[in-house]
């Protein structure tokens, strides 16, 4: 089980050498050989960025690209958001980070990322980071 971050998205979308382990992760989801989710602040994160950096366009085009992976997209219901809170309440750590932390906790999973917030976080959740990242 993988939970994508913001920042292991944004790779993928804009082409970095870091996406390369994105793709092969939505490949191995497409074949069945693991499961990914990302949580519906962080799909939030970066629609604003992109919207804000590139335009309205540019954010409906990559929700689209979004829609179309092999992912699952997970809801922020009461009790994630309680929670989400609670992370960012005692880790610096950014809002939208708190919701990938409590979906890998949930999932007994994986946040894959290479946003330095989540040094701060290892005693919660398994990191994987993407090359060139830490």
């Amino acid at each position: 089980m993988y939970v994508l971050d913001a920042f292991a998205l944004m790779a993928y979308l804009k082409g970095e050498p870091s996406a390369q382990r994105v793709r092969d992760l939505l490949s191995d989801a497409e074949n069945r050989k693991c499961q990914v989710y990302l949580s519906i602040i962080n799909l939030g994160e970066v629609l604003y960025n992109l919207e804000r950096n590139n335009g309205l366009n540019k954010a409906h085009e990559a929700l689209t690209i979004i829609q179309s992976l092999p992912l699952e997209i997970l809801p922020a219901d009461n009790q994630t958001v309680f929670a989400a809170a609670h992370v960012k309440a005692t880790h610096p750590v950014s809002y939208a980070d708190a919701f990938a932390i409590i979906a890998a906790q949930g999932l007994n999973g994986v946040v894959l990322t290479g946003d330095p917030e989540f040094n701060d976080v290892a005693d919660l959740v398994e990191v994987e980071w993407l090359a060139g990242n830490q």
